[in-house]
Parts: structure tokens; C-alpha cells; sequence
């Protein structure tokens, strides 16, 4: 087999392929056999009809199809591989010679990876990140846990206070109409949680128990319901109970009940230390991402819709997983939200757009740096996986390579190598604090 290949547009190439006359012969042989078993010849047994007297009845043409079917995956893969051209989309076939004893050639039209014009990515300026935590934070983290050990108290008399929970009935219409999702009953709500529309839960506060009233609200402008968007609206809201919290007081005992240390002190110097582990994270991760932004903005590339909407749907494929470890899927979701699969995609376009982006500028830079992954690097991965995963790496790597996905992680590390190169070679920007 031979390929060659052109380029016809920016992101457009064509690969002319033409296969051995011995290995279309072969195809056809396959492809008799499998014909054979569907055919239906007056004297003969399904599967069972004499190759000449199948070719006389229906002609060796009728196996062509069938044969170009059984070699062109693998002639286009041997081409691409050849070569090296990166297809990110379906080919276009144009099958321009077929038959028994002669070579099959053909075109195959196919977009591919751009090409990306790399700016200044050495010495970009990155905010250093302060990770100290200040008594305040840890007083605010302590607050945090303080409300979550409360205990909910049924409150028989009195109003609603921000804080509270509340057991509401509602029932929402715009102009007099009620709308699909506006009706509740015996609701929970806290106040000040903002769960519920803006401006709705402060005016359930001051109700008391047995209260009627009507609550009016305008939904937001982005709101993801379009016949709603912007639109004013009225709740009739009845008041069934109120739950107040009591917190708990913050002193050893709470220490012992919601932590393995003795004194409140030694509890706060373990939230400080894991406080400042998960600042330090936070800011290194954002860091990062900094940086890659600023390196992909000085670039120039060309991005072909087709890596766009795959990452999209790599991207939804990826939330309906996350959708149903929590007991949900798409069909629940779009129903809950008023959006549906094409309203979805176009909220992840940018972020899938940005994404591709990134990736090309530093699998570039990783090009022109010679950023590479050595077995030292992917065995430490591997060995982190294990402590990760609770199985030996060796089992990981045969996992891995069995799936096919040893490449994307080597892929990955490569991605995480460039962008450790980026922050060891940029230059410190103000402290962001």
C-alpha cells in the first residue's frame, strides 16, 4: 500500500491511497464468503452456492461493496499512520479505481489537527499566590461546621427569621398564568440560602405560621427558562412551620464530638494546617491556569468546528456521568432545568472551545521545547494511581494498555510537564492575596 498526501485548505488535506491489487483479490474472497451466507440460489443450501455460479447469477461486482468495506478502515489507518497526518473528523471517500486484479484507489478528504503559531510564552507574568490563613478564615471554617452540627427546633409561635427553615406551599403564575415548576407543597426552605428565585425568601420572613401572602418576584434576565427570563411573577405562599437552628456552643466538647482532639485549640491548629494545604492547592491550580491563558492568548490557531463539538460531547458525556452518581441522568435533568440537549451544548461550547485551544498551544510548546514522557515519569504516575486506586501498579499499566489508555495518560503528563515548564520559566506578578 502507498499513501501520499496534499493540502487543500487550511485545515483540509487529501490522502490518496492505493491498495495492492493482491490484497483487493483477498477482500473479494472475504467478501464472497460473507455474501454467500445471505443469497438465495434455486438447487443450493444458503452458504453453499459455487463461487462461479454465484459471479455468473449476480455478477463479481455485486461483491465490491462489501470488499471495499472489509479494507478501507485498515488502508486508512496504514495511511494515516503513514503519513502522519492527525485526522479530527470522518474522512470524505471518493473511491476512484475498484475491481478484481487491479489496485483500489482512492481519496480521502479529511480535517486534521491545525497548525499553531506559537507568541512569547517565556517569561509571562503569573500573580504568586499567598496561602497563609488567617484566624478569621479558620473562625469562618469553624462557623461553617458549627451550622451544619445544628439542631433543628420546631418553632410554635413567632415569625420567620433569616436562617430559619421554613415549610412553605407555593404557587407561581406570570400575568395570571401558572407555569410548569411554579408549584409546591410543603416545601423546605431556608431562608437566606439563596436556593429560590432573588428577592423571594426575604419576603417570607416576618410570615408566621398559618400566613397567606403573596410574594412577588422578577425572574432573572439569564434565567434558564426562556418563557420566563426577566419576566415578573407572583407566589401565593402559605407558611406550614418554622424550624430554627440551635447552634451548637464552640468549645472542647464540640472538638471531641466532631474531630479526634481533646481541646477546641487543637481543633482549630488542625483546620488551620489542612486550611493552608487547600489554599496552597487552590492557588497553584489557579496559577496554572493563568498561565496557560496567557500563553494560549498570544497564539494563533485555527480551530476546526469538528474538535469543537467533539469536546462538547466529550464534555456532556462527562456531566450525565457525574449526573448519575447522583442518582440522576440527562432526561431528569433537562426536565428539572427547562433546557434541553442543544441548550446544554451551547452553554459548553466556549468552555470546549477554550479547552482545545489550550490543549493545541501546549502540545505546541511541548513540541518546540521537546517536552517528552520517559518511562520514569510514567511509572511514577503509575505508582500514584496504585496508592490512588489500591491496586499495583503492574495491573494498572496492563489495564491501561488493554483499554488503550496508556497513551492518553502519557498525553496528559506531557500537558502537565509543559505547564510546570510555563511557571518555572515566567516571572512573578503582584501577590494575589
Amino acid at each position: 500500500m502507498t499513501a501520499t498526501w496534499e493540502k487543500i485548505d487550511k485545515n483540509l488535506v487529501s490522502i490518496t491511497v492505493e491498495v495492492e491489487a493482491g490484497q483487493v483479490n483477498e477482500a473479494i474472497d472475504k467478501a464472497f464468503k460473507k455474501v454467500v451466507q445471505k443469497v438465495n440460489v434455486p438447487g443450493f443450501r444458503k452458504g453453499k452456492v459455487p463461487r462461479g455460479i454465484f459471479e455468473s447469477r449476480f455478477g463479481v461486482e455485486s461483491l465490491y461493496q462489501d470488499a471495499i468495506d472489509i479494507l478501507l478502515p485498515d488502508s486508512y489507518a496504514e495511511a494515516l499512520k503513514e503519513t502522519g497526518v492527525f485526522a479530527v473528523d470522518r474522512p470524505e471517500i471518493d473511491v476512484e479505481q475498484f475491481a478484481k486484479g487491479q489496485t483500489f484507489k482512492y481519496t480521502a478528504k479529511v480535517i486534521v489537527k491545525p497548525e499553531v503559531e506559537l507568541g512569547e510564552y517565556k517569561g509571562l507574568e503569573v500573580p504568586a499566590v499567598e496561602s497563609a490563613v488567617t484566624d478569621e478564615e479558620v473562625d469562618a471554617e469553624l462557623n461553617r461546621l458549627q451550622q451544619r452540627h445544628a439542631e433543628l427546633t420546631v418553632i410554635e409561635e413567632g415569625a420567620a427569621e433569616n436562617g430559619d427553615v421554613t415549610v412553605i406551599d407555593f404557587d407561581g403564575s406570570v400575568d395570571g398564568v401558572p407555569f410548569e415548576g411554579g408549584k409546591g407543597e410543603r416545601h423546605s426552605l431556608e431562608l437566606g440560602s439563596g436556593s429560590f428565585i432573588p428577592g423571594f425568601e426575604e419576603q417570607v420572613v416576618g410570615m408566621q405560621i398559618g400566613d397567606f401572602k403573596d410574594v412577588e418576584v422578577t425572574f432573572p434576565e439569564s434565567y434558564h427558562a426562556e418563557n420566563l427570563a426577566g419576566k415578573a411573577a407572583v407566589f401565593k405562599v402559605k407558611l406550614h412551620e418554622i424550624k430554627r437552628k440551635n447552634l451548637p456552643a464552640l468549645d472542647d466538647e464540640f472538638a471531641k464530638d466532631v474531630s479526634e482532639f481533646d481541646t477546641l485549640e487543637e481543633y482549630k491548629q488542625d483546620l488551620k494546617a489542612k486550611l493552608t494545604e487547600r489554599k496552597t492547592k487552590e492557588g497553584e491550580s489557579a496559577r496554572e491556569a493563568a498561565i496557560v491563558d496567557k500563553a494560549s492568548e498570544v497564539a494563533v490557531v485555527d480551530i476546526p468546528e469538528a474538535m469543537i463539538e467533539s469536546e462538547t460531547t466529550f464534555m456532556l458525556r462527562d456531566f450525565e456521568n457525574r449526573l448519575r452518581a447522583q442518582g440522576m441522568n440527562l432526561e431528569l435533568y433537562f426536565q428539572f432545568s427547562g433546557q434541553d440537549e442543544a441548550a446544554l451544548r451551547g452553554q459548553m461550547r466556549g468552555d470546549a472551545e477554550k479547552r482545545v485551544r489550550n490543549n493545541l498551544v501546549l502540545e505546541q510548546i511541548a513540541k518546540n521545547e521537546g517536552i517528552v514522557v520517559g518511562d520514569e515519569d510514567l511509572n511514577e504516575e503509575l505508582e500514584n494511581l496504585s496508592k490512588q486506586y489500591n491496586r499495583p501498579a503492574e495491573e494498572l499499566r496492563t489495564i491501561f494498555e488493554s483499554n488503550g489508555n496508556l497513551d492518553n495518560i502519557k498525553e496528559d503528563l506531557v500537558l502537565r510537564k509543559t505547564i510546570k515548564f510555563l511557571l518555572e520559566n515566567s516571572k512573578p506578578a503582584p501577590v494575589v492575596a
